[in-house]
């Protein structure tokens, strides 16, 4: 039932505790349990209740599921917003952004076992409240994915942080591309941790409510109880020395004259690669190249403040429909014609100086709405 001193009204998240086990519902099911602020700040009021309450020793979270179609932990931030509140100059989005980011930064330092239940679709801010998990785990039915360059944004949430984390140049390749990560290849890749099966989730609940107490390793045993004996062939890490050979390269240019070059060597992966980095948003692939490899050297408070000088420039460098971010969102989103006029329309033609504007905070340190994460 619901936590008697955490009443909530807004019915797009539910709460309740099972035993000494805080679970939280991500309840917005026809939009993909897609986030709005609302969400967000629910979740960052749940867990920090949960964190200064001794009855409650983890937490578990998890998507409401739509009968008879596939499932969804949670598709991501509503970009359908962002697109309205960036042509409206709605106040609100910059709250989003913000929040959001202090909220990745909450689950990453949570101090206690904190179980993501990756269950379906598990794309961009779905990344961002289950990469911080003490356990990550991941199911028959999972696609995770950080495909932000194809809306003309970058892999934010700490995108840049966990994935310049990945092995060899896989974070360049899975920020760049979007590439869809199933079971394997996302435990492969090191963002998940165990497969288990779908329907077992009601028992999972069951035997971590049941708990006298809630450990990492207690938590850890009942989910290796039920891990899945096959999660599936690792499909993407097949292709390790390629992503390597070429994600590596210098920049955009260098990265697809090499893969042209492998397609003209008669390499059909290559010749996906590129036709997929041919949708995105060639701008936002160069800030992105950038980011990923700048937040290799940072820690995960500075990655999360330099993502939020990105996302605030996605919108302001650029404001209204000549953002790439407003772009890429209406021809996916709004007019569905998966035509995007990105500007400019190839990698060559890419100047320096504006990927380095990204870069620049808009605030100084001190006030940097990110400036109390530590």
């Amino acid at each position: 039932m619901s936590h008697p001193h955490l009443p909530s009204h807004d019915t797009s998240v539910l709460a309740e505790r099972r035993g000494r086990l805080g679970v939280i519902t991500l309840n917005r099911a026809p939009a993909l349990n897609a986030l709005s602020l609302a969400m967000v700040r629910e979740i960052a009021r749940l867990l920090q209740a949960w964190a200064a309450d001794d009855g409650v020793e983890a937490v578990f979270i998890h998507g409401a599921g739509r009968p008879g179609k596939a499932p969804a932990f949670c598709a991501g931030g509503d970009i359908r917003f962002f697109h309205q509140a960036a042509l409206a100059g709605d106040p609100r989005l910059e709250d989003f952004f913000t929040e959001e980011y202090a909220l990745n930064h909450l689950i990453h330092a949570y101090p206690k076992p904190y179980i993501a239940w990756m269950d379906g679709i598990c794309m961009g801010g779905g990344m961002g409240i289950t990469q911080g998990a003490s356990h990550r785990v991941v199911t028959e039915h999972s696609k995770l994915a950080m495909p932000e360059t194809h809306i003309g944004l970058f892999p934010d949430v700490g995108g840049g942080w966990f994935l310049s984390r990945c092995e060899g140049h896989l974070g360049e390749y899975l920020a760049l591309t979007g590439q869809v990560l199933g079971a394997a290849d996302a435990m492969a890749v090191g963002l998940a941790d165990i497969a288990v099966p779908a329907a077992t989730l009601a028992e999972v609940l069951d035997e971590l409510a049941a708990l006298p107490r809630l450990t990492v390793q207690r938590v850890g045993d009942v989910l290796r109880g039920h891990a899945l004996g096959d999660a599936g062939a690792a499909t993407v890490v097949a292709h390790r020395d390629d992503i390597d050979r070429h994600f590596g390269l210098a920049d955009m240019p260098a990265i697809e004259r090499s893969l042209q070059a492998a397609v003209e060597g008669g390499s059909d992966w290559a010749r996906r690669t590129l036709d997929t980095l041919h949708h995105q948003s060639p701008l936002m692939c160069a800030v992105t190249l950038e980011q990923v490899r700048r937040a290799r050297s940072m820690t995960l408070a500075d990655d999360l403040r330099m993502e939020r000088d990105l996302v605030r420039h996605c919108f302001h460098l650029r404001p209204g429909t000549a953002s790439e971010t407003v772009e890429g969102i209406r021809a996916l989103a709004v007019d569905k014609d998966h035509a995007p006029r990105w500007n400019p329309p190839n990698a060559g033609e890419v100047q320096r100086a504006d990927v380095e504007a990204f870069f620049v905070s808009p605030w100084p340190a001190a006030a940097h709405p990110l400036a109390h994460l530590r």
